[in-house]
């Protein structure tokens, strides 16, 4: 059993994706192509944002949208300790300093509480608070009414990281919506991802737009050989492009069967183990079904157990930013980060993708379902 099946989706649209990558060869513009064109313009639409600008990887996208925001030494930057290092990983590359905060227990997403907690900290260490950075974790939107609010009283500009939740809906409105931008991941292994990497930012704001388009071009101005600002590398190869075309096609289509696989997950586990909650304003895109263990339950027993039925699973993340050795001397919430410690010991992921047959699912559940006694 696969845990992401990519294979079953490259069947599906094997034979699009094979002409838009002959129609590549054949125009042989390999970066920043037509096709790149095309998907910024259909990748806003999908979402509802003015603008969407592709880059080369999520990571690239975070860094470009700190470099469009001023983001500089002596800068704080307000990101959660509970994701994948890129969150923080780009603040320092800035000269700035990443500042951990808690989660929510239920939601794994940032926690506005200890967001106002660590605003007052980063103060009394002499830093200039500049930055929020929410997560959509495992897919779920963050809290955004309330950490807009608290960003907006404080004056903190915001970057929305939705690598994992590109596509969900919180109250009404779909990621890439959020915030001064919005970036996202295309890592083949994400909900929407190309066959290498890829990634994009959103905005509405027009400046901050034609900004993006010239850092990410060696900060170009009118034509490549004026180079108006310090920029970087950054460019979507076409052939990625027309990859994600033909996913995108289809990619609404998929988010609906994800969610149906995460209700057939929840209906049959919600009594044994600690399953999702997703609030009635909120859609998940379900990059990782992600359980909880209760008290008494052993993770590593139990993910041994599925291993020998022959049921994959894995942990995101094991360890909290704030214990790495990269991150450990960064400031926290004054609080503590214990939520983010207890839930890396606890949580741990199910197969997910589109093409979950029932009857492969029923496998996983019953598996686990035994594995928990």
């Amino acid at each position: 059993m696969q845990f992401i099946d990519l294979a079953a989706q490259q069947a599906r649209i094997r034979e699009k994706i094979d002409t838009r990558i002959a129609a590549v060869l054949d125009h042989g513009a390999y970066i920043l192509g037509p096709e790149v064109d095309e998907l910024e313009e259909k990748l806003a639409a999908f979402c509802g944002a003015k603008h969407a600008i592709t880059c080369a990887n999520g990571t690239d996208a975070l860094q470009l949208a700190l470099m469009a925001l001023g983001v500089r030494t002596g800068d704080a930057v307000f990101v959660p300790s509970f994701t994948f290092a890129a969150t923080a990983e780009v603040v320092p590359c800035m000269g700035a300093t990443p500042v951990f905060v808690e989660v929510d227990p239920v939601s794994f997403n940032m926690d506005a509480g200890s967001l106002k907690r660590c605003i007052t900290h980063a103060k009394e260490q002499g830093l200039t608070p500049k930055l929020v950075i929410p997560v959509d974790l495992f897919g779920l939107p963050a809290d955004y009414d309330a950490l807009t609010e608290l960003a907006e009283a404080e004056g903190l500009k915001m970057i929305g990281d939705s690598a994992q939740g590109w596509g969900g809906t919180y109250r009404g409105r779909m990621t890439g919506t959020f915030g001064d931008l919005t970036t996202t991941s295309f890592f083949p292994a994400k909900p929407l991802g190309c066959y290498g990497d890829g990634g994009a930012m959103f905005t509405n704001d027009d400046d901050l737009a034609e900004l993006l388009v010239s850092l990410r071009f060696h900060g170009k101005g009118d034509y490549k050989y004026n180079n108006v600002r310090i920029g970087m590398n950054s460019r979507l190869d076409t052939i990625q492009a027309a990859i994600l075309l033909e996913k995108l096609a289809i990619y609404a289509d998929e988010l609906d069967a994800r969610q149906r696989i995460a209700d057939r997950y929840t209906d049959a586990l919600q009594d044994v183990i600690d399953t999702p909650v997703v609030g009635n304003e909120c859609r998940s895109i379900w990059a990782q079904y992600t359980l909880k263990t209760r008290d008494g339950q052993d993770r590593e027993a139990i993910m041994e157990r599925l291993k020998e039925a022959g049921i994959p699973s894995t942990v995101y993340y094991p360890m909290p930013l704030h214990m790495q050795k990269a991150y450990d001397r960064f400031p926290t919430d004054p609080e503590g980060l214990a939520t983010s410690e207890a839930i890396a010991k606890q949580v741990f992921s199910l197969p997910m993708h589109p093409y979950l047959e029932p009857d492969a699912q029923e496998q996983v559940i019953s598996a686990l379902r035994d594995a928990l006694g």
